[in-house]
């Protein structure tokens, strides 16, 4: 199959510093590409129910190909010949970088060409500062100049490439270890950037947990700080956050705490009223050490540093094409837009001011957040300059990956709750979370915030004053991970709830139950959940299961019975946020006469099964699911969209005066938002066509006859349709097969495609579209485009000119706030976990008997999906809690000595992989929406498996991992 990559497979970002922004994704052919193409649809039962994975048969043949696996001879245009490269890096954080000596490479082997950071200099080639992501977000120099002091383990040096594969591996292999390459002046001591972010959040709660707050964060501001030092001023007169916006502006995962920061630059006094309010609680902890009737208890936690153990490390191929005037890209990341960004910014101030074009590809990847922004592309594109007009690739081996790939942030804790003793409600969480984000910025900021609001778990606080701290260090870099914050600092929450039900003489989960968070309650951040959390339901699930209910006599005799073992069961329960604050969605669903169903989409597949899960959306819609299905689409014709960022005020005008425009074109895949925030737009594109196309095609089909044949002796409404297995039917109709249906449709020329795009900032955008054959319609999208039937007339037909589509321009749009961003996560979904577990007494070694986890994820689209999901979360989060661990200095993955025969990950004897199960709530109803829950699936069991330690032992462990080493010194005490 031609795997020919043409411009109008791309899609047009806009123009930075005067070059074209265009994304694309890799070739589609069936051979090499699983994510698209014709499909066989037997994977779906009659039923509606997957039978397997859509793509299984090709995944499990070998057939899916990530951006790892292409060389430049597998690109149409590329050229065939293919360089290579790789970097050179400094092992040391405490002196001068002077240079180095590749005489160990002797003639043969010295590269094709060096690149040193005077040359990357002497071009116009560096780290960008002026941009989208603010100053300093990947650091301050693409390679060490000399004569400085690395700011980070693991800092480039240099770029050797090589013309051909065989001298460029050689050499690499020969330098990879040897230390004497690198030549190191005088020792200064480490000298790390200067430290990234701080600020507080404050809250003064109503009379009620359900009524408005007396001060929040959402009302009124956050407070921010800045750093004197390693201190912090609460809050700095005349200091602007405006970077710290810019930084995060088109990356909000802290679930819009930049809004809260913008705030307080335009309310300068609130900041002062939220310190008052600060100083308060801190008085009113310190009271309530002294009133009987109350329990303080403060913790120190430790979160440790983790490798993400990808299965593809990070790399990409770059091609300067002088001729064509273009770069082009081919990289595994999780966020295209940032990379193309990346890019045109490196290239602003160089001298290859000639390149008119940036070219993007990606493809399938998997990175549980690792690819979310990585520095890593900016190597590969610079080399290209200096490749002689040759593609050159970069890309990790695993020694390199742990060397210099991001990793999960170490957290350090300390947080105090306050709660009455008689009735045990909770009263303060007062608590500070400082976040090392190594020695590149990246996104540690959001994740410092996301931690902070992560903290209360499910718990309501009257009061809360909780500080997030963003510590820059010589440390590996890290920034996204699974979990993104919450999970260090939820997990330490729970640990403290665990002791106070100690303390207090209360039963673990009645104490929950007594303070969990209820439909309509408020958030510390001043903003209330989505729905009902039903966490009271999962507590009381939780608390009737025999592993809970038997913990104690189940202890008595397993150790009676197994001399020298300890046993411990532990239970936690937490939420998680699923979503940013401003996810869009983007697809379209056709259908032809003969019934083929085609669909177009924005998902692209990192190893969630996301691909398969929209195509049972479509079922669950229209009865059938896509013959023909293309995914990680960029390019939509029939929505010709824009984007770009805008206040309040601008906001509002574009809504109004310009239906082209939209807050954000297409999604990274992160967030675990793929289910509920860009399935949205898939549910309702087949509700649209449900309701405006089937229906009234079935309603004309069944009104055959005289007196209008069987329908109209009933009282039959769209309310009655349901989808069957036999086809459309309901309200005591025959059911009609979807191909039957979809000619009809033709025939009477209605709708018989359609294209949304939609747009959430915790709350959905709606507009007015008046639709030939359907009429006015207020929906929860921001722009529309339908294609009629055969049987359309010729002036309706005449209006499809925009991709083949008649593009609907919005009469009157609404988009939320840019407040609403400021109200925190609101879309939560909980799960709670059970582990039971044995420790040897004398080894400290732990056992891992069962687990067993209970989840509330509204309507599941593919069970089997989320059990995965379960499954491979609940092993990185035991491995979290129990054995996985980097060194964060001299020691750690900074120094490229790290791979897996030293980092322990857990395999299928650590995880009892034949004693785990699941319990999911069933749906509220049947339109309950789906929840995302992919980082929640490791979360709760690293607390459970601490507590249920705390009951094998009698220790209580706050920092992770819990080793067997920690364990032995424990029970020693």
């Amino acid at each position: 199959m031609s795997m020919e990559i043409s411009r109008r497979g791309f899609i047009k970002l806009g123009v930075i510093a005067g070059i074209t922004i265009m994304v694309g994704k890799l070739p589609i052919a069936e051979a090499v590409e699983i994510n698209s193409g014709p499909t066989s649809t037997d994977w779906m039962g009659r039923d509606g129910r997957a039978k397997m994975r859509w793509d299984a048969i090709r995944k499990i043949t070998g057939e899916k190909n990530f951006a790892r696996d292409y060389r430049a001879k597998d690109l149409e245009g590329w050229p065939d010949q293919q360089a290579y490269a790789f970097m050179l890096k400094s092992t040391k954080a405490d002196r001068t970088f002077e240079g180095i000596d590749l005489s160990i490479l002797g003639s043969e082997l010295q590269p094709d060409r060096l690149v040193m950071q005077e040359d990357l200099v002497r071009d116009g080639l560096n780290i960008p500062q002026d941009t989208s992501m603010g100053a300093g977000f990947y650091g301050s120099n693409i390679l060490l100049p000399k004569g400085e002091t690395p700011p980070i383990y693991g800092h480039p040096v240099a770029i050797l490439i090589y013309k051909d594969f065989d001298r460029f591996s050689a050499a690499q292999r020969l330098l990879q270890f040897d230390e004497s390459v690198i030549q190191y002046g005088a020792v200064t001591g480490i000298k790390p950037p200067k430290n990234y972010g701080a600020a507080r959040y404050v809250r003064i709660g109503g009379e009620t947990p359900i009524a408005p707050s007396k001060f929040s964060p959402y009302q009124d501001s956050a407070i921010k700080g800045v750093f004197n030092g390693n201190e912090v001023i609460w809050p700095p007169e005349g200091y602007s956050t405006d970077s710290l916006v810019a930084s995060l502006k088109h990356k909000d995962r802290g679930g819009g705490f930049i809004r809260a920061l913008e705030k307080a630059d335009k309310k300068p006094e609130i900041q002062h009223i939220g310190m008052q309010h600060a100083e308060a609680i801190a008085a009113e902890v310190e009271r309530a050490k002294e009133d009987p009737n109350k329990i303080v208890l403060t913790r120190k936690g430790f979160s440790q540093s983790i490798d993400p153990s990808a299965m593809e490390p990070d790399n990409c191929n770059a091609w300067y094409d002088a001729e064509n005037k273009t770069l082009h890209i081919l990289t595994a990341t999780q966020s295209p837009a940032g990379v193309a960004n990346m890019a045109a910014d490196l290239l602003k101030e160089s001298r290859f001011k000639g390149v008119e074009n940036i070219l993007l590809l990606t493809g399938s990847t998997v990175g549980y957040g690792s690819k979310d922004y990585s520095v890593f592309p900016i190597y590969a594109m610079a080399a290209s300059f200096y490749s002689d007009g040759l593609p050159v690739r970069m890309a990790n081996n695993r020694y390199e990956q742990f060397q210099m790939g991001m990793k999960r942030h170490v957290v350090e804790m300390e947080v105090t709750i306050t709660a009455d003793r008689q009735s045990g409600q909770f009263e303060i969480l007062k608590g500070t979370y400082q976040c090392n984000g190594g020695g590149r910025e990246n996104l540690s900021v959001a994740v410092s915030h996301v931690a902070v609001r992560g903290a209360q778990s499910i718990y309501y606080f009257p009061k809360s004053d909780l500080t997030a701290l963003a510590m820059a260090t010589p440390a590996v870099e890290a920034g996204s991970m699974r979990g993104f914050g919450s999970l260090q600092s939820m997990a330490i929450t729970e640990l403290l709830v665990d002791e106070l039900a100690h303390e207090l003489g209360i039963d673990p989960i009645e104490l929950r139950k007594k303070n969990a968070v209820r439909e309509g309650y408020t958030n510390t951040q001043g903003g209330i959940f989505a729905g009902d959390p039903r966490n009271i339901e999962m507590l009381e699930m939780a608390q009737k299961h025999p592993l809970w209910r038997h913990r104690h006599e189940a202890k008595v005799k397993y150790e009676a019975e197994n001399p020298g073992r300890l046993y411990g069961v532990g239970f936690a329960q937490v939420q998680q946020v699923y979503g940013s604050s401003g996810v869009p969605t983007i697809l379209s669903l056709e259908f032809d006469e003969m019934g083929k169903l085609s669909m177009r989409h924005c998902v692209q597949e990192i190893g969630t099964g996301g691909t398969t899960a929209q195509q049972v959306m479509i079922w669950q819609a229209l009865g059938k699911v896509p013959d023909y299905v293309e995914f990680g689409v960029t390019q939509f014709d029939e929505l010709p969209l824009y984007t770009s960022w805008a206040d309040q005020k601008k906001q509002d005008q574009l809504a109004k005066n310009d239906p082209y425009w939209v807050p954000a074109l297409i999604p990274d895949m992160s967030s675990s938002s793929g289910v509920y925030y860009i399935g949205f737009g898939t549910r309702q594109a087949g509700k649209f066509l449900l309701e405006h196309s089937l229906w009234p095609a079935a309603k004309a089909i069944w009104s055959e006859g005289i007196g209008g044949g069987s329908f109209n002796s009933l009282n039959m409404s769209l309310a009655d349709l349901r989808i069957t297995e036999l086809g459309i039917g309901g309200g005591g109709m025959t059911p009609l097969p979807f191909e039957v249906v979809a000619k009809k449709a033709h025939e009477m020329g209605l709708v018989t495609g359609v294209a949304v795009h939609a747009y959430s900032s915790w709350q959905w955008a709606r507009a007015e579209f008046d639709i030939p054959t359907v009429g006015m319609l207020n929906l929860p999208l921001d722009a529309l485009a339908v294609k009629y039937g055969k049987g359309a007339p010729a002036s309706l037909k005449a209006r499809m000119t925009t991709g083949g589509y008649d593009f609907i321009k919005r009469k009157v749009a609404y988009f939320p706030d840019t407040d609403r961003s400021g109200a925190d996560p609101t879309t939560v979904t909980p799960a709670s976990s059970l582990v039971e577990l044995s420790v040897d007494s004398f080894s400290g070694e732990v056992e891992i008997l069962s687990h067993h986890m209970i989840m509330n994820p509204g309507t599941l689209i593919v069970p089997e999906l989320v059990s995965g999901q379960i499954q491979g979360g609940t092993a990185m989060g035991l491995g979290h809690a129990l054995m996985e661990e980097l060194p964060l200095y001299e020691d750690g993955p900074g120094n490229g000595t790290w791979n897996f025969n030293r980092y322990r990950l857990p395999r299928a004897k650590d995880v009892a992989v034949w004693n785990q199960t699941a319990q999911f709530l069933p749906p509220l109803s049947e339109t309950s929406p789906p929840k995302g829950m992919a980082e929640l699936g490791m979360i709760p069991i690293l607390p459970a498996t601490s507590n249920a330690l705390t009951h094998a032992t009698g220790r209580r462990f706050y920092h992770f991992p819990v080793t067997s080493d920690k364990i032995q010194k424990a029970l020693s005490e």
